[in-house]
């Protein structure tokens, strides 16, 4: 069985903010109820984290079917996760103000102590903060590449559900004829 739209997209929620979805309280179901009280949850736990709200309209038009709808959705998400996740240039550029700063606080201006032994320190306060960088560096690498697969599977979900409500529409002309 394939998994409701709610409980799909609290899966691509979660891969971004892992904090702040519990995946095990999504329940994939195919009654209507349960997939009502799926996305209120959605709006409620998750949702007013990210400033984003789906409309009880939108909830039910997305619980029976209706097609387009959830593309919709996906889209306006997919811009506010975006918002989140981006970093402007300036904010970055802070942050590296704000860490020289903290390193010109760390420097010792007055050695107390023999000068090889601060030229040490010094040194050590190097590679370490080199192998901070480093790390962080090779993070940025695996969660970008993370990004990436999440895109190709965002695009391929979104192909399902335009074929999905391309069926729908068949299979509701082939009834009305009937």
């Amino acid at each position: 069985m394939l998994d409701p739209p709610a409980v799909m997209v609290a899966e691509i929620v979660k891969h971004y903010f892992p904090r702040i979805v519990d995946i095990h309280n999504y329940i994939t179901s195919c009654k209507t109820q349960q997939k009502r009280n799926n996305w209120k949850l959605l709006n409620k736990k998750v949702f007013s984290k990210l400033d984003f709200y789906v409309s009880e309209d939108m909830v039910e038009k997305i619980v029976s079917s209706t097609p387009g709808v959830i593309l919709q959705v996906l889209f306006s998400l997919k811009e506010k996760l975006e918002k989140k996740l981006t970093f402007s240039d300036v904010e970055i550029q802070q942050a590296e103000a704000e860490i020289v700063a903290q390193l010109e606080k760390m420097k010792i201006t007055e050695p107390t102590v023999e000068p090889h032994q601060v030229i040490y320190f010094t040194e050590m306060s190097l590679s370490a903060t080199r192998q901070v960088i480093l790390e962080k560096e090779l993070q940025i690498e695996e969660l970008q590449d993370i990004l990436r697969n999440l895109w190709v599977k965002m695009s391929k979900l979104e192909e399902l559900i335009q074929l999905k409500d391309k069926r729908i529409e068949h299979l509701t002309s082939l009834s009305e004829m009937y």
